[in-house]
């Protein structure tokens, strides 16, 4: 009765804290449609996460695409043409890249890059006690603090991964060109490549961008807010973050995919 006890208060927790995301997201969606009643500090923090998630994250996402590019769009040039199957480049393409590769390695990158400096910064305030300052002048951290975030980072994910998209598949026709492994025409890659785009990958692409986006920027607010005000906590809470983002992130990623692949 123990062992049951144990694993019924564990999947108590677990839906709790589900529900506490959920909810979040839900308050955070709410206040990004309200946006004509922002303060203009808020719109600041947007710009600003903006640019520390987005712009700030070019040159590393651009290094990813391009090694991206010449190891999958290049080989995959190499063995369709190899075997007769040119035709089949487009949809393998938009399958690899498009669809999965993208989003998923651009939502770690953020993860890892992003994800842990908001946890760390709002642990920090936490800590340093400006969010009870805040509290006690009236303002709403959900407000101030995390929807901002909320907002900053799952815009940023969206562009980022079509940045990511673009210059992989760029990368990988220039590098197939020079290694006389794929198409010499670059107006017949891009017709190869559009050709197959159907409304629902791009549904896909916005549902695998912007909802991990927003969970991950949800779930590093939460654990930051959430420490007690001890900094010896702020590594944990960190570590949380992490984990529970990319967890989040690969079930919305195979939800989505069977939702609308399967």
């Amino acid at each position: 009765m123990n062992v049951v006890r144990a694993i019924g208060a564990a999947e108590r927790r677990r839906w709790a804290v589900i529900r506490e995301v959920a909810s979040v997201m839900f308050g955070s969606l709410i206040l990004v449609f309200r946006a004509r009643s922002w303060p203009r500090t808020v719109r600041g923090q947007i710009g600003k996460q903006i640019m520390f998630t987005g712009y700030d994250a070019l040159g590393l996402v651009t290094l990813i695409a391009l090694l991206t590019g010449v190891s999958v769009v290049a080989q995959a040039q190499l063995w369709l043409t190899r075997f007769g199957q040119s035709d089949m480049l487009g949809p393998l393409l938009i399958a690899v890249i498009v669809r999965e590769a993208g989003p998923l390695l651009v939502n770690f990158l953020v993860i890892g890059r992003s994800g842990t400096a908001i946890v760390t910064e709002l642990a920090t305030m936490r800590v340093h006690g400006q969010v009870h300052v805040m509290d006690a002048q009236g303002l709403d951290p959900m407000i101030f603090l995390v929807m901002p975030r909320v907002a900053g980072v799952a815009i940023s994910i969206l562009c980022l991964t079509i940045f990511f998209v673009w210059i992989s598949l760029a990368s990988g026709f220039v590098a197939g060109y020079f290694l006389e492994t794929g198409a010499h025409d670059p107006a017949a890659f891009i017709q190869s490549v559009l050709k197959p785009i159907r409304i629902i990958d791009i549904i896909n692409l916005l549902a695998k961008t912007l909802l991990p986006g927003m969970l991950t920027a949800v779930i590093c607010c939460m654990e930051g807010l959430k420490i007690s005000g001890i900094a010896t906590e702020v590594p944990q809470a960190a570590t949380r973050a992490v984990v529970r983002s990319i967890s989040g992130l690969l079930l919305i990623s195979a939800l989505v995919s069977i939702l609308t692949y399967v």
